[in-house]
């Protein structure tokens, strides 16, 4: 329904100034032009409305007709969004892409849920039952993996006086409700403005991990079921491959993937990976617990400055079903970009680098909507949304506004590092600048779930990187002779972590993925050897015998042993045992 008519009186690229607006309210929609391109009002001025407008405005000019909805931008919430892929704003693609050709035409109207497609509903309340906010009415088998769930919708509270199963598309009637405000319809979506976060009952103390399957990050940096991380990083060092390998292996039931600003041709993997790959737990293309929400670089600016709320309004949705949702926001720099350019159209005053001064505000509201809650209805379901969000600073400078003002609200940093690219080690994190403030929280759960040394283990590898970069400092100043054989025996085993244990190829079918246990036995096995060449070398045995070693081989080839047959890597700490012993005991006869 729109309201009232205003009228263009200035065009300044995706900002429009209309007048004539005094009805309308700041983040209304509106239709401008002929055209109708949609846009949102972000700015009043008595009468005057700047609205940024989420589609080309090349050929608009003053006078053009601007009416408002009445309503702010919202995304429709129902069966219907797994598996698909959406714009900025929540424009279906693939549905515009029929209607229009390969490309969106401007002013296009395409409704963000198919309207046709019928849903077989099955109730889980009866007639006569009391429900309230977030209760959950009935199920809808969207895809193999996920079961949807219908739910009372935020506000509304009441008696079932109708509900029944069928097939049913998701604007039809499913069921009557009777509330304080009368009798209500039930149908199977509601709608949510995407610049609000979704309520919930309680928020939680995330404590879980979520298992991403990479060495680096669930050994030494976690992140738990509900944190929010960030991924910094330069050109070429493997930001978004990090976030395609969080988005395959990460251990949540839904994947939302907001490509933001980033190149086209990086969205079009996705599209063409994921339907191809095989969801671990089930075997099912991946794709059937994935959203995609794609605003490339070369898409109206301003949609950019919407997707990510889109984004995490639908994991908010996701999340309020009870399940567990990832996050991925690749990159929030795009983002910043795009909230620069609109600041400084409106002639707000600039903040550092010409962000606008409530860029990290901004930030920390979308951080803040992750974490882990108990979600509202009867049942006291737990949900939660883990966030991650990659920033792409110009030239890898960290200190640029961005990268700190993301530093000052997440908790955990992977600091990737161009040094460690060019080198090819993958994943690039820098393990001596990154930091996870989940560590004490996640090493009590592994303790107990994984291995009760499990964070022994954790530090005494940390230590031993750190020791490595201190004794590399001597070495550059006086060379690798100024050092004992217990520190050079160090260098290796650090080595030895870095390139055996830390190093895992994203594309090797085997090594892509680890699991906990095999981090464990991996991480133990690589600390065994430190252990015994150092008993090995106060037996008196030389360090470049124990270098030498066959078993070093399979210790470096530990990483392509297959989960099926990880009872491999214990049969290498009994031969590593059985070696370092014969050296000793060789060693033992020589000095005899």
């Amino acid at each position: 329904m729109y309201l009232k008519t205003g009228r263009v009186i200035k065009v300044s690229g995706p900002l429009v100034m209309a007048e004539g607006m005094e009805e309308a309210n700041l983040f209304d929609v509106v239709r401008v032009g002929e055209q109708r391109l949609i846009g949102e009002i972000i700015e009043m001025r008595g009468d005057k409305a700047s609205i940024q407008v989420y589609e080309e405005t090349s050929g608009l000019g003053p006078g053009a007709p601007v009416v408002t909805t009445g309503a702010p931008l919202s995304v429709e919430l129902g069966p219907g969004l797994i598996e698909s892929m959406f714009d900025g704003i929540q424009r279906p693609l693939d549905a515009i892409e029929r209607a229009a050709g390969d490309f969106i035409s401007r002013g296009v109207e395409v409704p963000s849920l198919d309207r046709e497609k019928r849903w077989h509903f099955t109730p889980t309340v009866n007639v006569g039952d009391e429900v309230e906010t977030g209760d959950i009415i009935g199920v809808v088998q969207e895809t193999s993996i996920i079961e949807h769930k219908i739910m009372i919708p935020y506000g509304v509270k009441g008696k079932i006086l109708s509900i029944q199963e069928g097939d049913y598309t998701i604007i039809d009637k499913i069921g009557e409700i009777e509330t304080n405000k009368g009798v209500l319809p039930l149908t199977m979506m509601q709608k949510w403005p995407v610049r609000k976060g979704r309520p919930y009952s309680r928020k939680l103390n995330p404590i879980e991990p979520m298992v991403t399957g990479q060495r680096v990050v669930d050994t030494l940096f976690p992140v738990t079921k509900g944190g929010v991380a960030c991924v910094p990083g330069p050109f070429g060092s493997g930001k978004t491959v990090v976030q395609h390998q969080l988005a395959k292996w990460a251990d949540a039931e839904m994947v939302v993937y907001i490509g933001c600003g980033e190149r086209g041709n990086e969205m079009t993997d996705v599209l063409n990976e994921f339907p191809e790959l095989k969801d671990p737990k089930t075997g099912e293309p991946l794709m059937k617990r994935t959203v995609l929400i794609a605003n490339t670089s070369n898409m109206p600016v301003a949609a950019r400055e919407a997707s990510i709320y889109t984004g995490i309004t639908i994991a908010e949705y996701f999340r309020d079903m009870g399940y567990s949702v990832a996050l991925m926001a690749d990159s929030t720099s795009r983002w910043a970009e795009a909230l620069r350019e609109m600041s400084g159209r409106l002639e707000e005053m600039p903040g550092e680098e010409g962000y606008p001064a409530y860029l990290g505000s901004r930030l920390a509201d979308f951080y803040e909507r992750a974490g882990k809650v108990i979600c509202f209805g009867k049942d006291g379901r737990v949900g939660t949304i883990t966030a991650i969000g990659a920033v792409s600073p110009p030239g890898g400078d960290l200190s640029e506004p961005v990268t700190q003002a993301t530093l000052r609200i997440v908790k955990v940093f992977w600091g990737l590092d161009a040094q460690l690219a060019y080198r090819r080690h993958f994943p690039a994190i820098n393990w001596l600048n990154s930091y996870s403030l989940y560590v004490d929280n996640t090493g009590e759960w592994m303790n107990e779930n994984v291995a009760e040394d499990w964070s022994d283990l954790r530090l005494k590898a940390m230590a031993l990187l750190q020791e490595e970069a201190n004794l590399e400092e001597i070495v550059r100043l006086v060379g690798i002779d100024a050092l004992s054989e217990e520190d050079r025996l160090k260098l290796e085993v650090a080595k030895s972590i870095r390139e055996d244990y830390l190093q895992q190829n994203a594309f090797h079918d085997v090594d892509t993925y680890a699991s906990l246990e095999k981090q464990y036995k991996m991480m133990k096995l690589v600390l065994k050897f430190g252990d015994e060449a150092l008993r090995a070398l106060k037996a008196g045995v030389y360090l470049k015998e124990i270098l030498n070693m066959e078993i070093r081989d399979r210790i470096a080839r530990a990483k392509y042993i297959s989960e099926d047959n990880i009872g491999a890597i214990d049969e290498i700490f009994v031969e590593l045992e059985k070696q370092i012993d014969d050296l000793i005991s060789k060693g033992g006869i020589m000095n005899d």
